[in-house]
């Protein structure tokens, strides 16, 4: 069955950054940009967070900044708290954004000033896409290429796959379910955090995974 799988090409994503000329210096303005910035700009500062490879105390760059820069904790951690994969749309994940920001400034109206030179800068990013020029015929050869690919192929194939409409999954369960028929193997993959490790960590787990799959089918002889 495995041998008659469509192979898996690893594709990779870049992001060229675009400002919108926009900054905030407090909570509040944070708060006036994300209700009329873009929609692209909503996504950079979410879902492409971990592209950046940033350290994992914050989930997105609207908590690193209140958090590391204003050094306003509790907004951090409840702005880290926000899924954007659990919404359906860019304009859910802005009015959950705005929800937790009104909640705090409720609570404490007079947040403090970001020095000048540390305001926070409101971006879009272009994502450029393209073949790895990497091909997995078999879990095998899977495992090979997940081990070496750029961290931008981890990302595209586990993060970003989680953006896309009508996207249940990522791609790499995806594949080992219904190309492999390794449905074990794929809900583990599934159940991955993807907030509670980084690309590299994402990397190092599924190969674990996928590596324990390979000794269980030696084992079995069907290796």
């Amino acid at each position: 069955m495995e041998g008659q799988a469509p192979p898996f090409d690893f594709q990779q994503t870049i992001s060229i950054l675009k400002s919108t000329g926009k900054k905030a210096q407090n909570v509040g303005e944070l708060r006036e940009g994300i209700a009329a910035t873009s929609d692209e700009a909503i996504f950079h500062h979410t879902y492409q967070y971990f592209l950046k490879g940033h350290v994992l105390e914050y989930t997105n760059d609207f908590a690193q900044w209140a958090g590391e820069t204003l050094e306003e904790t509790i907004l951090s951690e409840h702005l880290s708290n926000i899924d954007p994969y659990s919404f359906k749309s860019m304009g859910e994940v802005r009015k959950e954004l705005l929800r937790v920001i009104d909640r705090y400034l409720e609570r404490f109206p007079e947040p403090r000033q970001a020095m000048t030179g540390e305001e926070f800068y409101f971006n879009e990013s272009v994502a450029l896409i393209f073949l790895e020029g990497v091909r997995a015929r078999n879990l095998a050869e899977f495992l090979m290429a997940v081990k070496y690919v750029d961290p931008g192929s981890i990302y595209f194939h586990f993060y970003e796959a989680r953006s896309r409409i009508n996207a249940e999954t990522d791609d790499f369960s995806k594949w080992f379910e219904e190309g492999l028929g390794k449905k074990e193997l794929a809900r583990s993959v599934r159940a991955i955090d993807p907030f509670m490790h980084s690309i590299e960590g994402i990397r190092e787990i599924i190969a674990e995974l996928v590596e324990r799959e390979l000794r269980l089918d030696m084992e079995e002889g069907v290796a």
